[in-house]
């Protein structure tokens, strides 16, 4: 701690509080103080003196205990998050046309954030529809967020061109379960659903489809997404193939049970 205020009520009027935790430096600003005294009681309701012993007792407490720094920290960054999500919730969930799986009026939706060219997004292929066959309540949205190669705009676009089609989850499966993206591997996996070359590269070349993409891309740097894939369940992001468990215990949280 490079700067230690003399008091939190000095903390949160200054918002100087740095730290170390784990290597990592960040500024915890009067948010983590705030945190706790929002807990005590709302602060219109604590008089001066009772406020003044209050901040004196988490001070202390905190000094005692500096392990819950960083958790207070994570929990305040969740709920945030969290306040992101409602704010865009109906444009990160909703599908375009049809490039979705499951039920279609889900009560949990699971959004995932994926790049063709992306291994690990392959790797999550079975997990998630492991997730669609046990839960008959859940939703998978498919967003394309090519950012790993030239290819994975190409597939993006044609992958799209297959969800107007309602051909989306056969196209997905079909060129993932190819390996590497390359051209030739896109127009395979669309011949597969019955898209000629022809209407293949009209789609690669289209502007049709940036809109779309560009929007996915905003989304991901809002929810702060790391990389692919990043999913979004309820009020939480995932980053990274988290795993069946994960997921299905994010669905199950989302759910409330």
């Amino acid at each position: 701690m490079s700067d230690t205020p003399a008091s939190f009520g000095a903390a949160i009027k200054n918002g100087k509080i740095q730290m170390m935790l784990g290597g990592t430096s960040f500024v915890a600003a009067a948010a983590v103080a705030a945190f706790f005294l929002q807990s005590a009681a709302p602060a219109a309701a604590v008089d001066t003196k009772d406020r003044a012993a209050i901040e004196a007792i988490v001070r202390d407490y905190i000094l005692e205990h500096p392990e819950i720094l960083p958790q207070a920290m994570e929990k305040l960054a969740s709920k945030r998050m969290g306040a992101v999500i409602d704010q865009n919730r109906s444009v990160i969930e909703t599908p375009y046309a049809g490039a979705w799986e499951g039920a279609a009026k889900g009560d949990v939706v699971l959004v995932e954030f994926f790049d063709y060219a992306c291994g690990y997004c392959r790797a999550t292929l079975p997990e998630i529809a492991k997730l669609v066959a046990q839960d008959s309540n859940l939703k998978v949205v498919y967003r394309e967020l090519p950012i790993l190669s030239e290819q994975s705009a190409d597939a993006a676009k044609v992958s799209l061109l297959a969800a107007e089609k309602g051909q989306y989850m056969p196209f997905h499966r079909a060129l993932y379960g190819a390996g590497k993206v390359t051209r030739d591997s896109i127009f395979a996996a669309a011949a597969q659903v019955g898209i000629d070359r022809k209407a293949a590269e009209a789609a690669m070349v289209s502007t049709k489809y940036n809109a779309e993409v560009e929007s996915n891309i905003r989304l991901a740097q809002t929810l702060q997404a790391s990389g692919t894939p990043t999913f979004v369940i309820g009020n939480q992001v995932l980053n990274g193939a988290v795993g069946f468990d994960t997921l299905k215990a994010a669905v199950a949280t989302a759910r409330g049970k």
